[in-house]
Protein backbone atom coordinates (compact mmCIF):
# COMPACT_ATOMS: atom_id res chain seq x y z
CA UNK A 1 0.00 0.00 0.00
CA UNK A 2 2.16 2.71 -1.36
CA UNK A 3 -0.08 5.41 -0.06
CA UNK A 4 -1.21 3.70 3.10
CA UNK A 5 0.90 5.78 5.48
CA UNK A 6 -0.64 8.95 4.18
CA UNK A 7 -4.15 7.66 3.68
CA UNK A 8 -4.50 4.90 6.22
CA UNK A 9 -7.99 5.88 7.32
CA UNK A 10 -9.12 8.12 4.51
CA UNK A 11 -8.72 7.15 0.91
CA UNK A 12 -7.47 3.61 0.46
CA UNK A 13 -10.17 0.98 1.09
CA UNK A 14 -7.58 -1.66 1.91
CA UNK A 15 -5.82 0.57 4.40
CA UNK A 16 -9.02 0.98 6.37
CA UNK A 17 -9.11 -2.71 7.15
CA UNK A 18 -5.45 -3.54 7.53
CA UNK A 19 -3.88 -0.39 8.90
CA UNK A 20 -0.83 1.37 7.54
CA UNK A 21 1.69 0.12 10.02
CA UNK A 22 0.22 -3.25 10.86
CA UNK A 23 2.69 -5.57 12.56
CA UNK A 24 1.99 -9.04 11.25
CA UNK A 25 3.11 -10.65 14.46
CA UNK A 26 0.46 -8.74 16.35
CA UNK A 27 -2.27 -9.86 13.98
CA UNK A 28 -1.18 -13.47 14.02
CA UNK A 29 -0.91 -13.51 17.80
CA UNK A 30 -4.24 -11.81 18.26
CA UNK A 31 -6.04 -14.27 16.01
CA UNK A 32 -4.17 -17.47 16.80
CA UNK A 33 -4.40 -16.85 20.54
CA UNK A 34 -8.15 -16.57 20.47
CA UNK A 35 -8.70 -20.31 20.42
CA UNK A 36 -12.09 -21.67 19.48
CA UNK A 37 -13.05 -25.04 18.15
CA UNK A 38 -13.11 -23.89 14.56
CA UNK A 39 -15.61 -24.22 11.78
CA UNK A 40 -19.18 -23.02 11.80
CA UNK A 41 -20.46 -22.11 15.25
CA UNK A 42 -24.25 -22.03 15.39
CA UNK A 43 -25.75 -18.59 15.73
CA UNK A 44 -29.14 -17.72 17.11
CA UNK A 45 -29.08 -20.76 19.39
CA UNK A 46 -28.73 -22.99 16.31
CA UNK A 47 -31.71 -21.36 14.59
CA UNK A 48 -30.40 -19.65 11.49
CA UNK A 49 -33.88 -18.38 10.67
CA UNK A 50 -34.20 -16.36 13.89
CA UNK A 51 -35.15 -12.74 13.19
CA UNK A 52 -35.06 -9.53 15.13
CA UNK A 53 -32.74 -6.55 15.75
CA UNK A 54 -29.10 -6.90 14.69
CA UNK A 55 -25.85 -4.97 14.96
CA UNK A 56 -23.61 -4.08 12.03
CA UNK A 57 -20.10 -2.68 11.75
CA UNK A 58 -18.99 -0.87 8.64
CA UNK A 59 -15.54 0.46 7.78
CA UNK A 60 -14.23 3.89 8.64
CA UNK A 61 -13.75 4.83 4.99
CA UNK A 62 -15.71 8.04 4.52
CA UNK A 63 -17.49 7.08 1.31
CA UNK A 64 -18.38 3.61 2.62
CA UNK A 65 -19.75 5.08 5.84
CA UNK A 66 -22.01 7.33 3.82
CA UNK A 67 -23.22 4.38 1.76
CA UNK A 68 -23.67 2.28 4.91
CA UNK A 69 -25.78 4.89 6.65
CA UNK A 70 -28.20 5.20 3.75
CA UNK A 71 -28.42 1.41 3.43
CA UNK A 72 -29.23 1.05 7.13
CA UNK A 73 -31.79 3.85 6.99
CA UNK A 74 -33.51 2.25 4.00
CA UNK A 75 -33.67 -1.13 5.75
CA UNK A 76 -34.91 0.28 9.05
CA UNK A 77 -37.64 2.27 7.36
CA UNK A 78 -39.14 -0.96 6.06
CA UNK A 79 -38.40 -3.29 9.01
CA UNK A 80 -39.46 -1.74 12.29
CA UNK A 81 -39.23 -5.09 14.10
CA UNK A 82 -35.79 -6.00 12.72
CA UNK A 83 -33.87 -2.77 13.07
CA UNK A 84 -30.16 -2.45 12.44
CA UNK A 85 -27.95 -0.68 14.95
CA UNK A 86 -24.81 0.29 13.07
CA UNK A 87 -21.48 1.89 13.81
CA UNK A 88 -18.03 2.21 12.33
CA UNK A 89 -15.68 -0.58 13.31
CA UNK A 90 -14.08 0.32 16.66
CA UNK A 91 -10.60 1.81 16.58
CA UNK A 92 -7.64 -0.52 16.93
CA UNK A 93 -4.31 -1.43 15.38
CA UNK A 94 -6.22 -3.20 12.62
CA UNK A 95 -9.78 -4.22 11.87
CA UNK A 96 -8.73 -7.85 12.11
CA UNK A 97 -7.46 -7.52 15.66
CA UNK A 98 -10.64 -5.73 16.70
CA UNK A 99 -12.84 -8.40 15.09
CA UNK A 100 -10.74 -11.24 16.50
CA UNK A 101 -11.02 -9.80 20.00
CA UNK A 102 -14.77 -9.39 19.60
CA UNK A 103 -15.09 -13.03 18.52
CA UNK A 104 -13.20 -14.12 21.62
CA UNK A 105 -15.35 -11.95 23.88
CA UNK A 106 -18.52 -13.21 22.23
CA UNK A 107 -19.71 -9.72 21.36
CA UNK A 108 -18.96 -9.53 17.65
CA UNK A 109 -21.69 -7.84 15.59
CA UNK A 110 -24.00 -9.82 13.35
CA UNK A 111 -22.38 -8.44 10.19
CA UNK A 112 -19.06 -6.78 9.45
CA UNK A 113 -19.04 -4.89 6.17
CA UNK A 114 -15.26 -4.88 6.35
CA UNK A 115 -14.21 -8.53 6.36
CA UNK A 116 -10.81 -9.09 4.72
CA UNK A 117 -10.56 -12.40 2.84
CA UNK A 118 -7.07 -13.04 4.23
CA UNK A 119 -8.49 -13.12 7.77
CA UNK A 120 -11.42 -15.43 7.07
CA UNK A 121 -9.50 -18.69 7.70
CA UNK A 122 -8.47 -17.43 11.14
CA UNK A 123 -11.93 -16.15 12.02
CA UNK A 124 -13.34 -19.49 10.90
CA UNK A 125 -10.80 -21.35 13.02
CA UNK A 126 -11.89 -19.27 16.00
CA UNK A 127 -15.46 -20.45 15.44
CA UNK A 128 -16.46 -16.86 14.78
CA UNK A 129 -18.27 -17.23 11.46
CA UNK A 130 -21.54 -18.71 10.29
CA UNK A 131 -21.41 -20.77 7.10
CA UNK A 132 -23.48 -18.97 4.49
CA UNK A 133 -24.43 -22.44 3.25
CA UNK A 134 -26.49 -22.86 6.43
CA UNK A 135 -29.06 -20.49 4.93
CA UNK A 136 -31.29 -22.33 2.48
CA UNK A 137 -30.45 -20.04 -0.44
CA UNK A 138 -27.01 -18.96 0.78
CA UNK A 139 -24.53 -20.70 -1.50
CA UNK A 140 -26.74 -20.36 -4.56
CA UNK A 141 -27.22 -16.65 -3.95
CA UNK A 142 -23.46 -16.11 -3.92
CA UNK A 143 -22.95 -18.14 -7.09
CA UNK A 144 -25.80 -16.39 -8.92
CA UNK A 145 -24.65 -12.91 -7.96
CA UNK A 146 -20.88 -13.34 -8.18
CA UNK A 147 -20.43 -15.79 -11.04
CA UNK A 148 -17.33 -17.86 -11.76
CA UNK A 149 -14.98 -16.08 -9.37
CA UNK A 150 -17.13 -17.10 -6.39
CA UNK A 151 -15.17 -20.34 -6.04
CA UNK A 152 -12.13 -18.45 -4.77
CA UNK A 153 -14.06 -17.58 -1.62
CA UNK A 154 -14.91 -21.08 -0.47
CA UNK A 155 -13.13 -22.51 2.56
CA UNK A 156 -11.36 -25.86 2.84
CA UNK A 157 -14.63 -27.59 3.77
CA UNK A 158 -16.21 -26.35 0.54
CA UNK A 159 -18.49 -23.86 2.30
CA UNK A 160 -18.75 -20.09 2.11
CA UNK A 161 -17.94 -18.18 5.30
CA UNK A 162 -17.87 -14.85 3.50
CA UNK A 163 -20.03 -13.17 0.90
CA UNK A 164 -17.99 -11.69 -1.97
CA UNK A 165 -19.00 -8.05 -1.94
CA UNK A 166 -16.81 -5.56 -3.77
CA UNK A 167 -13.40 -5.41 -5.39
CA UNK A 168 -10.81 -2.82 -6.33
CA UNK A 169 -9.02 -4.40 -9.29
CA UNK A 170 -5.41 -3.25 -9.44
CA UNK A 171 -4.17 -1.71 -12.71
CA UNK A 172 -1.08 0.20 -13.80
CA UNK A 173 -1.49 3.99 -13.62
CA UNK A 174 0.96 6.19 -15.52
CA UNK A 175 1.63 9.93 -15.49
CA UNK A 176 1.06 11.31 -18.98
CA UNK A 177 3.12 14.46 -18.41
CA UNK A 178 6.11 12.50 -17.14
CA UNK A 179 5.87 10.04 -20.01
CA UNK A 180 5.75 12.86 -22.54
CA UNK A 181 8.77 14.51 -20.91
CA UNK A 182 10.63 11.20 -21.19
CA UNK A 183 9.79 10.92 -24.89
CA UNK A 184 7.20 8.15 -24.45
CA UNK A 185 3.84 8.26 -26.24
CA UNK A 186 1.51 9.46 -23.48
CA UNK A 187 -1.69 8.52 -25.26
CA UNK A 188 -0.71 5.03 -26.35
CA UNK A 189 2.26 4.11 -24.19
CA UNK A 190 4.10 0.85 -24.86
CA UNK A 191 3.19 -0.93 -21.60
CA UNK A 192 1.71 -4.18 -22.85
CA UNK A 193 4.48 -6.43 -21.51
CA UNK A 194 6.91 -6.45 -18.60
CA UNK A 195 9.77 -5.81 -21.03
CA UNK A 196 7.98 -2.72 -22.33
CA UNK A 197 7.39 -1.49 -18.79
CA UNK A 198 11.08 -1.98 -18.05
CA UNK A 199 12.05 -0.06 -21.20
CA UNK A 200 9.70 2.79 -20.30
CA UNK A 201 11.05 2.82 -16.75
CA UNK A 202 14.60 3.20 -18.01
CA UNK A 203 13.61 6.09 -20.27
CA UNK A 204 11.84 7.88 -17.43
CA UNK A 205 14.77 7.71 -15.05
CA UNK A 206 17.52 8.29 -17.64
CA UNK A 207 15.71 11.38 -18.96
CA UNK A 208 15.27 12.78 -15.47
CA UNK A 209 11.50 13.06 -16.03
CA UNK A 210 10.92 11.54 -12.59
CA UNK A 211 13.03 10.34 -9.68
CA UNK A 212 11.72 6.78 -10.04
CA UNK A 213 9.71 4.87 -12.57
CA UNK A 214 7.46 3.19 -10.00
CA UNK A 215 7.72 3.33 -6.23
CA UNK A 216 5.93 0.46 -4.50
CA UNK A 217 6.29 0.29 -0.75
CA UNK A 218 9.45 -1.58 0.27
CA UNK A 219 7.97 -2.21 3.72
CA UNK A 220 7.92 -5.75 5.09
CA UNK A 221 4.18 -5.93 5.90
CA UNK A 222 2.65 -9.14 4.61
CA UNK A 223 0.11 -7.37 2.42
CA UNK A 224 2.63 -5.29 0.46
CA UNK A 225 3.15 -8.10 -2.06
CA UNK A 226 -0.44 -7.64 -3.16
CA UNK A 227 0.65 -4.42 -4.87
CA UNK A 228 3.89 -5.41 -6.58
CA UNK A 229 4.29 -9.17 -7.07
CA UNK A 230 0.73 -10.49 -7.03
CA UNK A 231 -0.90 -8.43 -9.82
CA UNK A 232 2.04 -9.16 -12.15
CA UNK A 233 1.95 -12.83 -11.20
CA UNK A 234 -1.79 -12.98 -11.85
CA UNK A 235 -1.29 -11.36 -15.25
CA UNK A 236 1.54 -13.77 -16.14
CA UNK A 237 -0.38 -16.90 -15.16
CA UNK A 238 -3.94 -16.14 -16.28
CA UNK A 239 -5.12 -15.92 -12.70
CA UNK A 240 -3.10 -18.41 -10.68
CA UNK A 241 -3.32 -18.00 -6.91
CA UNK A 242 -0.25 -18.02 -4.66
CA UNK A 243 -1.28 -21.39 -3.21
CA UNK A 244 -3.34 -24.08 -4.92
CA UNK A 245 -4.30 -27.49 -3.60
CA UNK A 246 -2.20 -26.87 -0.51
CA UNK A 247 0.98 -26.18 -2.47
CA UNK A 248 2.86 -22.99 -3.35
CA UNK A 249 2.62 -22.14 -7.05
CA UNK A 250 5.19 -19.36 -7.27
CA UNK A 251 8.30 -21.58 -7.45
CA UNK A 252 7.78 -21.62 -11.19
CA UNK A 253 9.08 -19.94 -14.32
CA UNK A 254 6.37 -17.32 -14.11
CA UNK A 255 6.95 -16.59 -10.44
CA UNK A 256 10.70 -16.28 -10.83
CA UNK A 257 10.34 -14.15 -13.96
CA UNK A 258 8.13 -11.66 -12.10
CA UNK A 259 10.58 -11.60 -9.19
CA UNK A 260 13.48 -11.04 -11.58
CA UNK A 261 11.63 -8.16 -13.24
CA UNK A 262 11.18 -6.39 -9.91
CA UNK A 263 14.73 -7.18 -8.82
CA UNK A 264 15.96 -5.45 -11.97
CA UNK A 265 13.78 -2.43 -11.16
CA UNK A 266 15.43 -2.14 -7.76
CA UNK A 267 18.98 -2.94 -8.89
CA UNK A 268 18.88 -0.28 -11.62
CA UNK A 269 17.37 2.33 -9.33
CA UNK A 270 14.10 2.40 -11.26
CA UNK A 271 12.27 1.65 -8.00
CA UNK A 272 13.41 2.95 -4.64
CA UNK A 273 14.38 0.83 -1.64
CA UNK A 274 13.43 3.73 0.62
CA UNK A 275 9.93 4.29 1.98
CA UNK A 276 8.18 7.39 0.63
CA UNK A 277 6.35 9.61 3.08
CA UNK A 278 3.29 10.53 1.11
CA UNK A 279 2.14 9.51 -2.35
CA UNK A 280 5.00 9.27 -4.82
CA UNK A 281 2.69 9.16 -7.84
CA UNK A 282 0.50 12.07 -6.78
CA UNK A 283 3.62 14.07 -5.91
CA UNK A 284 5.22 13.46 -9.31
CA UNK A 285 8.13 11.47 -7.87
CA UNK A 286 7.13 8.28 -9.67
CA UNK A 287 5.89 7.87 -13.22
CA UNK A 288 3.75 4.81 -12.53
CA UNK A 289 1.73 3.29 -9.71
CA UNK A 290 -0.28 0.17 -8.93
CA UNK A 291 -3.75 1.22 -7.79
CA UNK A 292 -7.45 0.41 -7.91
CA UNK A 293 -10.52 2.47 -8.87
CA UNK A 294 -10.43 4.34 -5.55
CA UNK A 295 -7.43 6.20 -7.00
CA UNK A 296 -9.52 7.94 -9.65
CA UNK A 297 -11.10 10.19 -7.06
CA UNK A 298 -7.91 10.45 -5.00
CA UNK A 299 -5.66 11.52 -7.89
CA UNK A 300 -8.38 13.61 -9.48
CA UNK A 301 -6.79 16.59 -11.17
CA UNK A 302 -3.52 16.25 -9.22
CA UNK A 303 -2.12 14.04 -11.96
CA UNK A 304 -2.81 13.79 -15.67
CA UNK A 305 -3.03 10.03 -15.61
CA UNK A 306 -3.86 7.08 -17.78
CA UNK A 307 -4.30 3.39 -17.03
CA UNK A 308 -3.40 0.08 -18.66
CA UNK A 309 -3.98 -3.51 -17.55
CA UNK A 310 -1.18 -5.08 -15.55
CA UNK A 311 1.15 -6.51 -18.21
CA UNK A 312 2.22 -10.11 -18.54
CA UNK A 313 5.22 -11.62 -20.29
CA UNK A 314 3.48 -11.28 -23.65
CA UNK A 315 0.97 -8.76 -24.92
CA UNK A 316 -2.65 -9.73 -24.33
CA UNK A 317 -5.95 -7.96 -24.79
CA UNK A 318 -6.99 -8.91 -21.26
CA UNK A 319 -5.06 -9.98 -18.18
CA UNK A 320 -5.88 -11.02 -14.63
CA UNK A 321 -5.09 -8.91 -11.60
CA UNK A 322 -5.38 -8.80 -7.81
CA UNK A 323 -8.91 -8.17 -6.54
CA UNK A 324 -8.20 -6.09 -3.40
CA UNK A 325 -11.65 -7.22 -2.25
CA UNK A 326 -13.58 -6.61 0.94
CA UNK A 327 -16.45 -8.89 1.89
CA UNK A 328 -19.37 -9.41 4.23
CA UNK A 329 -19.76 -12.16 6.81
CA UNK A 330 -22.26 -13.29 9.44
CA UNK A 331 -20.65 -13.69 12.85
CA UNK A 332 -21.60 -16.48 15.22
CA UNK A 333 -22.41 -14.18 18.16
CA UNK A 334 -25.48 -13.02 16.23
CA UNK A 335 -28.78 -13.90 17.91
CA UNK A 336 -30.84 -13.18 14.80
CA UNK A 337 -28.91 -14.62 11.85
CA UNK A 338 -32.05 -14.85 9.72
CA UNK A 339 -32.26 -11.08 9.72
CA UNK A 340 -28.51 -10.79 9.18
CA UNK A 341 -28.76 -12.89 6.04
CA UNK A 342 -31.73 -10.87 4.77
CA UNK A 343 -29.78 -7.67 5.37
CA UNK A 344 -26.81 -8.98 3.41
CA UNK A 345 -29.08 -9.80 0.47
CA UNK A 346 -30.60 -6.33 0.74
CA UNK A 347 -27.17 -4.68 0.95
CA UNK A 348 -25.98 -6.59 -2.14
CA UNK A 349 -29.16 -6.08 -4.17
CA UNK A 350 -28.99 -4.48 -7.57
CA UNK A 351 -30.23 -1.19 -6.13
CA UNK A 352 -27.77 -1.06 -3.24
CA UNK A 353 -24.87 -2.27 -5.36
CA UNK A 354 -25.65 0.55 -7.76
CA UNK A 355 -25.53 3.06 -4.94
CA UNK A 356 -22.25 1.57 -3.72
CA UNK A 357 -20.75 1.99 -7.19
CA UNK A 358 -22.04 5.56 -7.46
CA UNK A 359 -20.92 6.61 -3.98
CA UNK A 360 -17.55 4.85 -3.70
CA UNK A 361 -16.38 3.94 -7.21
CA UNK A 362 -15.69 0.39 -6.02
CA UNK A 363 -16.82 -2.56 -8.07
CA UNK A 364 -19.68 -4.73 -6.71
CA UNK A 365 -18.82 -8.36 -7.38
CA UNK A 366 -21.68 -9.02 -9.77
CA UNK A 367 -21.33 -11.20 -12.85
CA UNK A 368 -23.65 -8.75 -14.66
CA UNK A 369 -21.84 -5.63 -13.45
CA UNK A 370 -21.34 -3.92 -16.80
CA UNK A 371 -24.86 -4.56 -18.04
CA UNK A 372 -26.59 -3.79 -14.73
CA UNK A 373 -24.95 -0.37 -14.59
CA UNK A 374 -24.32 0.40 -18.25
CA UNK A 375 -25.49 4.00 -17.82
CA UNK A 376 -23.03 4.57 -14.99
CA UNK A 377 -20.07 3.40 -17.04
CA UNK A 378 -21.21 5.48 -20.01
CA UNK A 379 -21.26 8.56 -17.80
CA UNK A 380 -18.04 7.59 -15.98
CA UNK A 381 -15.79 6.08 -18.68
CA UNK A 382 -12.70 6.14 -16.44
CA UNK A 383 -14.23 3.28 -14.46
CA UNK A 384 -14.92 1.04 -17.48
CA UNK A 385 -11.53 -0.64 -17.38
CA UNK A 386 -11.98 -1.52 -13.72
CA UNK A 387 -15.39 -3.03 -14.42
CA UNK A 388 -13.82 -5.15 -17.14
CA UNK A 389 -10.93 -6.16 -14.87
CA UNK A 390 -13.39 -7.10 -12.11
CA UNK A 391 -14.33 -10.22 -14.08
CA UNK A 392 -10.69 -11.38 -14.02
CA UNK A 393 -9.56 -10.94 -10.45
CA UNK A 394 -7.44 -13.20 -8.27
CA UNK A 395 -8.05 -13.40 -4.52
CA UNK A 396 -5.62 -14.30 -1.76
CA UNK A 397 -5.83 -18.06 -1.19
CA UNK A 398 -8.41 -19.09 1.40
CA UNK A 399 -6.03 -21.36 3.29
CA UNK A 400 -4.84 -22.09 6.81
CA UNK A 401 -2.12 -19.74 8.06
CA UNK A 402 -2.89 -17.26 5.30
CA UNK A 403 -1.21 -14.29 7.00
CA UNK A 404 1.92 -16.27 7.88
CA UNK A 405 2.09 -17.52 4.30
CA UNK A 406 2.09 -14.01 2.93
CA UNK A 407 4.61 -12.88 5.52
CA UNK A 408 6.91 -15.75 4.60
CA UNK A 409 6.69 -14.74 0.98
CA UNK A 410 7.27 -11.07 1.78
CA UNK A 411 10.33 -11.80 3.90
CA UNK A 412 11.92 -13.74 1.05
CA UNK A 413 10.91 -11.02 -1.43
CA UNK A 414 12.49 -8.30 0.68
CA UNK A 415 15.74 -10.20 1.11
CA UNK A 416 16.14 -11.14 -2.53
CA UNK A 417 14.16 -8.81 -4.76
CA UNK A 418 14.38 -5.50 -2.91
CA UNK A 419 17.76 -5.73 -1.20
CA UNK A 420 19.53 -8.28 -3.40
CA UNK A 421 20.94 -10.35 -0.53
CA UNK A 422 19.88 -13.72 -1.95
CA UNK A 423 19.36 -15.13 -5.43
CA UNK A 424 15.83 -15.19 -6.77
CA UNK A 425 15.96 -18.97 -7.27
CA UNK A 426 17.05 -19.64 -3.70
CA UNK A 427 14.62 -17.16 -2.17
CA UNK A 428 11.65 -18.46 -4.12
CA UNK A 429 12.45 -22.10 -3.38
CA UNK A 430 13.01 -21.45 0.31
CA UNK A 431 9.76 -19.50 0.63
CA UNK A 432 7.84 -22.16 -1.31
CA UNK A 433 9.11 -24.91 1.00
CA UNK A 434 7.97 -22.96 4.07
CA UNK A 435 4.62 -22.08 2.49
CA UNK A 436 3.98 -25.74 1.68
CA UNK A 437 4.45 -26.60 5.35
CA UNK A 438 2.19 -23.76 6.48
CA UNK A 439 -0.56 -24.52 3.96
CA UNK A 440 -0.55 -28.18 4.93
CA UNK A 441 -0.65 -27.67 8.69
Amino acid sequence: MKRAVKNAVTKHPLATRLGAGLAVTGLVAALAGCGGSGGDQSAGGGNTSAKGPITVWYSNNEAEVKWGKQMVAAWNAAHSDQKITAQEIPAGKSSEEVIGAAITAGNAPCIVLNTAPVAVPQFQQQGGLVAIDSFSDGAQYIKDRTGDIAGQYTSSDGKFYQVPWKSNPVVLFYNKDIFAKAGIDANKPPLATRDEVLAAARKVVKSGAAKTAIWPSPASDFFQSWFDFYPFYAAATDGRQLVKDGKATFDSTEGKDVATFWRTMYQEGLSSKEAYKGDSFADGKAAMAMSGPWAIDFYGSKVKWGTVPVPGSTAKDATYTFSDAKNMAVYSACKNPGTAWDVIKFATSKEQDGKLLEMTGQMPMRRTLTTDYADYFTKHPAYKQFADEATRTVEVPNVTNAVEIWQTFRDAWSKSVIFGNQSVDDAVKGAADKVNQLAGS
